[in-house]
C-alpha cells in the first residue's frame, strides 16, 4: 500500500498539474455536504440547503482566483454579492416564460461578454450564470425569495474562510519562473557575447559563448514547453497572467532574435564597442525582470532606472555608427561589395534589434508586476497598469474590439446567451419535470465549437447515463437507508471536482450526476427510477446547445483560428507598410495610430481564438508546434513595425531629408515586396490560394540603398549621416520580416499537408472495401 499512495499521487499530478482541480474539489467535498446537512437537519429548510449546496458548489470548485490572499477575498466577496443580485432577477423573472427566456438571453449574453472587459468577470462566468440558472429554472413565489438568499448567503459566508484556510492556492503563476529562466540565462548569454574579440572585450571563448546560446535555447524551449504541456493556457485569466502570456511570445521572439543572422554576411566586421556597450545593458535589464519576475510584489524601480540605462546606449550606438559607414568607400556595384557595405552596420543593428526587444519583454514584465500590485477595484474594472485612458475607457475600448461578426468572444457569447434561452423555452413549453437539468445539459457543452460540441455531447449524454445508472445502483442497493447518501456525497463531490481533469469529460459528467441524484435523494425515499428519467431532460439540454453551436460557429475553433490568424497576418503586414511610409515621410504619425490599433485589435482576436482552441476539449487536428509558430510571427512581424515607428520618433526633419533620395524609394521596394507576400499569405492561410514562396535577397533595391548613402546621404566628411543609419537600420527591420517568411511557409505547408492527409483518410474509410479473396 505504501507503494501505492506515490503511484497514486504521481498520476494524479500528471493530469492536474499543480493539483488545482484537487484542492477545489477537497475543499468543496468538505463545505458543501456540511452546508446542506446544517440546512435540512438543523434548519429544516430544503429549499435554503439547494441554494446553500449549490452556492458553495459554485464558489469554490468553479471559481479560482488568482493574486494575493486579500484580492481573492474580495473577489469571492463580490462573487456573493452577484450571486445574491442575480438570484433575485431570475426568482422574479421565472414567473411568466416569455420574460423567463428574454431575461436568460440578456443576462447570459451579458455575463459571457463582460469577460472580454475583466479578468474577474472572465474567471467567474460559469459560477453567474449557475446563480441566474438554479432560480429562473424553478419558478417559485416571491415569498421563496428569503430562503434562496439565506442559502446563498450561508455559502458565501462559509466560502471565504474556506479558500483562505483550507489548502490555499499558491500565489506564483506556473509560468513566471520558466519565463525568469529565460531571462536570466538571456542575460548571461548576452554578457559573455559582450566579452568576445573586439576594443572593449577582454577575449573571445567560444565554448563558454556556445554553451550560452544553448543554455537560452534550452531554457526557451522550456518556456514553451510549459505553455504546450497541457490543451488549455496553464495560467489564470488576470492581467498579470495575460500579460505572462505575451511575455512567452515576447521570450521567444528575442530567443529567435539572439540566433538570428544576416544571409549576406557568415562574419560581420569588427564591431562598434557601443554595439557591447548596449549588449552588457540589455543583460542587465533582463536580470532586473529576472529578479521582478521572481518577485512579482517588488520594487519596480531598478528594472525602469535600467531600462532608462539601456535606452540611452542605444541613442549613443546610434550616434557612433555614424562613423562606421564608409560612405567614400571604394568598390564597386557587385552584390558581394553591396551587401559588404551594409554589414558594416550589422552588429549594431542586431544590438538596436535585441535592445528594441529586451525594452518590450521589460515593459511587460512592468505591467505584470503592476497589476499583480493593482488594488481590487483596478482588477474588477479591468484597469490595464500604465494605460492612458481611465479604467472605463480601456473596458469600452476592448469591448468594442469584439464586438464584430468575426470575434471568437462574440460568438461565445451569442451562443451561450441564446442557448441558455432555448433550453428554458422548451423546459417551459414541454413541461418538463425538472427544467434545471435541462439547462444543466446546454451548460455543460455550449463552451466549444460545433463539432466538438457535438462530441461532448455525446459524452454529455454517455456520462449523464452512466451516471445515472450508478446513482440508481447505489440508490437500489442503499433502499430505505437513506442515511448512508451522506457519507456517499462527499466522495461524489470529490470525484466531480477531480474527474473532468484528471480522467475525461465524461466521467467528471458521470460523477456530478451521481452528485445531483444524491443530492436531490437526501432527506427522502431513495427513487432510482427518478434518476434514470434525468438522461431524457440532459438530452435535450445537449440537442440545444448542438443547433446553437452549429448555427453561430458552423466553422469551429479551427476554421476561426485560421480566420484570425489571416486577419492579424493583413493588418500587421499592413501595418508594417504604413510603419515605413511614416519612417520616410510619406505618412504622419497621427495617420499610423488607427493601423497601429486594428492590429493590435486583430492580435487580441488571434489570441482569444488560439486560448478558445487550446482550451477545446478533445483532440487538436491542427498541430500545436505549427499553430505556435504562425501565432508567434504575427507577434514578430507588429513588433519590427513597432521598432521601425520605435527608430524614427520625433526625427521629423530626418524622415523630410529622406524622402528625397533613392534609399527611400530603394527602401520602400523592399518593403512592398515583403508586405505583398504577407498578403498572399494571409489569404493561403484561409484556402483562398497556395502558401507564396518567401521572397529572395534582393541586390538591385540594395544596390540603389548602398549608392544613396554613398552620395546623397553623406556629410562633408565623407560619412555617413544618423539619417543614413536610421534608413539602412529601417531596410534591416524589413528584412526581419523576411527572414520570417520560410519558417511561417513552411508551418502552413505543414498544416495543409495534415489537413490534406485527414480528408484523404476520411474518403478512403468511406470507400467500400473489396471482400478478401
Amino acid at each position: 500500500m505504501s507503494g501505492r499512495a506515490p503511484r497514486l499521487v504521481t498520476w494524479l499530478r500528471d493530469r492536474d498539474p499543480d493539483l488545482a482541480a484537487t484542492r477545489r474539489a477537497g475543499r468543496t467535498a468538505l463545505v458543501m455536504p456540511a452546508l446542506f446537512a446544517l440546512c435540512t437537519e438543523v434548519l429544516h429548510s430544503p429549499v435554503t440547503a439547494s441554494y446553500a449546496a449549490f452556492g458553495a458548489f459554485s464558489m469554490l470548485l468553479l471559481v479560482d482566483y488568482s493574486g494575493p490572499m486579500v484580492e481573492r477575498l474580495r473577489a469571492q466577496a463580490a462573487l456573493a454579492v452577484a450571486w445574491l443580485v442575480l438570484i433575485c432577477l431570475g426568482t422574479l423573472a421565472a414567473r411568466w416564460l416569455w420574460l423567463a427566456v428574454a431575461a436568460t438571453v440578456v443576462t447570459g449574453f451579458v455575463v459571457l461578454f463582460a469577460g472580454v472587459v475583466s479578468s474577474v468577470l472572465a474567471g467567474s462566468s460559469t459560477a453567474l450564470l449557475l446563480a441566474f440558472v438554479l432560480p429562473v429554472s424553478a419558478p417559485a413565489a416571491p415569498a421563496q425569495l428569503p430562503e434562496r438568499l439565506a442559502g446563498a448567503g450561508l455559502a458565501a459566508a462559509v466560502a471565504l474562510p474556506a479558500v483562505a484556510l483550507l489548502w490555499p492556492r499558491p500565489v506564483a503563476d506556473p509560468l513566471t519562473a520558466p519565463a525568469a529562466a529565460v531571462c536570466r540565462a538571456a542575460a548571461g548569454y548576452l554578457r559573455i557575447r559582450a566579452s568576445l574579440p573586439g576594443p572593449d572585450g577582454p577575449g573571445s571563448d567560444a565554448d563558454r559563448c556556445r554553451a550560452g546560446a544553448e543554455q537560452t535555447s534550452r531554457t526557451g524551449a522550456e518556456l514553451r514547453g510549459a505553455f504546450e504541456a497541457t490543451p488549455y493556457r496553464p495560467t489564470g485569466l488576470s492581467a498579470t497572467s495575460r500579460a505572462v502570456v505575451r511575455l512567452v511570445d515576447e521570450l521567444t521572439w528575442l530567443c529567435g532574435i539572439l540566433v538570428d543572422r544576416s544571409e549576406y554576411t557568415a562574419e560581420p566586421p569588427a564591431c562598434d564597442p557601443a554595439a557591447h556597450t548596449v549588449r552588457r545593458a540589455a543583460a542587465g535589464v533582463l536580470e532586473a525582470a529576472c529578479d521582478l519576475l521572481t518577485d512579482l510584489d517588488g520594487d519596480t524601480g531598478p528594472l525602469r532606472a535600467r531600462g532608462k540605462q539601456l535606452r540611452a546606449a542605444l541613442a549613443e550606438m546610434e550616434h557612433s555608427s555614424t562613423v562606421r559607414v564608409p560612405a567614400e568607400h571604394p568598390g564597386g556595384t557587385s552584390t558581394a561589395e553591396v551587401y559588404g557595405f551594409i554589414a558594416t552596420l550589422d552588429v549594431s543593428f542586431r544590438s538596436q534589434e535585441l535592445g528594441f526587444a529586451v525594452l518590450q519583454v521589460a515593459d511587460n514584465v512592468d505591467v505584470a508586476a503592476t497589476a499583480w500590485q493593482r488594488s481590487w477595484a483596478e482588477r474588477l474594472l479591468g484597469g490595464e497598469p500604465g494605460a492612458l485612458a481611465a479604467p472605463l475607457t480601456a473596458a469600452r475600448e476592448r469591448a468594442v474590439t469584439h464586438l464584430r461578426p468575426d470575434s471568437v468572444w462574440l460568438h461565445n457569447s451569442l451562443r451561450g446567451a441564446v442557448g441558455l434561452g432555448i433550453a428554458v423555452f422548451l423546459a417551459g413549453m414541454t413541461g418538463v419535470g425538472h427544467s434545471f437539468w435541462v439547462l444543466l445539459g446546454t451548460l455543460s457543452v455550449l463552451r466549444s465549437n460545433a463539432l466538438s460540441t457535438g462530441q461532448n455531447a455525446v459524452r454529455a449524454v454517455l456520462g449523464t447515463v452512466a451516471g445515472s445508472v450508478v446513482g440508481a445502483g447505489l440508490l437500489h442497493l442503499i433502499g430505505h437507508h437513506g442515511t448512508a447518501l451522506w457519507f456517499v456525497l462527499p466522495v461524489a463531490i470529490l470525484f466531480a471536482g477531480i474527474a473532468p481533469a484528471a480522467v475525461s469529460f465524461a466521467a467528471g459528467q458521470a460523477a456530478f450526476t451521481v452528485t445531483l441524484v444524491v443530492l436531490f435523494n437526501i432527506g427522502h425515499d431513495p427513487n432510482w427510477h427518478i434518476a434514470l428519467l434525468r438522461v431524457q431532460d440532459i438530452a435535450l439540454g445537449c440537442l440545444v446547445s448542438v443547433l446553437v453551436a452549429a448555427f453561430f460557429w458552423p466553422r469551429g475553433a479551427r476554421g476561426a483560428v485560421h480566420k484570425a490568424l489571416a486577419e492579424a497576418y493583413d493588418d500587421s503586414a499592413r501595418y508594417l507598410g504604413d510603419a515605413v511610409d511614416h519612417a520616410l515621410g510619406r505618412r504622419h504619425r497621427a495617420d499610423l495610430e488607427p493601423q497601429s490599433r486594428v492590429a493590435a485589435a486583430a492580435a487580441r482576436r488571434l489570441d482569444d481564438a488560439f486560448r478558445t482552441y487550446l482550451a477545446e476539449r478533445g483532440a487538436k487536428p491542427l498541430s500545436l508546434s505549427c499553430a505556435t509558430t504562425l501565432v508567434t510571427g504575427v507577434v514578430a512581424l507588429r513588433l519590427a513595425a513597432d521598432a521601425v515607428v520605435s527608430l524614427w520618433q520625433g526625427e521629423d526633419r530626418a524622415r523630410a531629408q529622406a524622402v528625397r533620395t533613392d534609399a527611400h524609394r530603394a527602401v520602400l521596394g523592399s518593403a512592398a515586396l515583403v508586405t505583398d507576400w504577407y498578403h498572399s499569405f494571409a489569404a493561403s492561410l484561409t484556402g483562398r490560394s497556395p502558401v507564396p514562396g518567401a521572397v529572395p535577397l534582393q541586390p538591385k533595391c540594395a544596390a540603389r540603398l548602398v549608392e544613396s548613402v554613398r552620395t546623397e546621404l553623406s556629410d562633408a566628411q565623407g560619412r555617413a549621416t544618423p539619417v543614413a543609419v536610421r534608413i539602412i537600420w529601417t531596410d534591416d527591420h524589413v528584412d526581419a520580416a523576411r527572414r520570417l517568411q520560410p519558417g511561417l511557409a513552411e508551418a502552413a505547408r505543414t498544416q495543409a499537408r495534415a489537413a490534406h492527409g485527414r480528408r484523404t483518410a476520411g474518403s478512403v474509410s468511406a470507400v467500400p472495401r473489396a471482400p478478401a479473396r
